[in-house]
């Protein structure tokens, strides 16, 4: 009896958009507070909703900050994202096995959209579950619950799998099992605190897992 249905992070678990971000947050960064941020600062901003991360930097200043990020980004997101290894492929050939596949992100839907499209994996998935469609975001289980509700499965067929610890998080306190991926940019040490069921070395990991489960 092979895992039912596959849900997915999308930024640094499918789309490398981890130079995106960085220099993103670079820019806005660089702008309000002229040296005080490095690249390596900005790692800690991926995975957190913007909301969450600039509540933090510029309480004040919030919905500003969020604004000229999404301009910068959306204006540069083309020519910084790469796929990671084996993405497609292995997409494909999880949906000839009929697993069923959606995408859980702390992203809009309209950006989840554009990478997607350009990826060219849009048909893969049943559909998208964005901040837009949440009150609560990862590590809160509201998105996975909302994503467990519209398949209509078991959560016990449900795996969860992303490259942050919010991922990870919130696929347990939804109660299903979980995946980290190797080639987060936070490293797989920082993962395996919050003990996934599984990490990922590649992506191609997934089709023997599904298969076991």
């Amino acid at each position: 009896m092979q895992m039912k249905a596959l849900l997915f992070d999308f930024d640094g678990t499918l789309l490398d958009t981890n130079e995106l971000i960085i220099q993103t947050f670079m820019h806005v960064l660089e702008e309000r507070f002229p040296g005080q941020y490095s690249p390596k600062d900005c790692i800690k901003f991926i995975g957190p909703s913007l909301k969450e991360t600039f509540e933090q930097i510029t309480p004040n200043e919030v919905d500003e900050m969020i604004e000229k990020y999404r301009q910068w980004n959306h204006e540069h997101h083309d020519e910084l994202i790469t796929e990671f290894d084996g993405v497609l492929p292995t997409l494909e050939k999880l949906k000839e096995q009929g697993v069923r596949m959606a995408i859980v992100s702390t992203k809009r839907r309209d950006t989840i959209k554009k990478g997607l499209e350009l990826m060219g994996a849009t048909s893969f998935f049943e559909f998208l579950i964005g901040i837009d469609d949440v009150n609560h975001v990862k590590p809160h289980p509201e998105p996975v619950l909302l994503a467990i509700e519209k398949l209509g499965v078991a959560k016990e067929d449900v795996m969860m799998i992303g490259d942050n610890y919010h991922d990870i998080e919130a696929g347990k306190n939804a109660g299903v099992k979980t995946a980290g991926v190797a080639w987060s940019i936070k490293g797989e040490e920082f993962l395996k605190q919050y003990q996934p069921n599984y990490i990922l070395q590649h992506m191609t990991d997934l089709l023997q897992i599904v298969k076991e489960s």
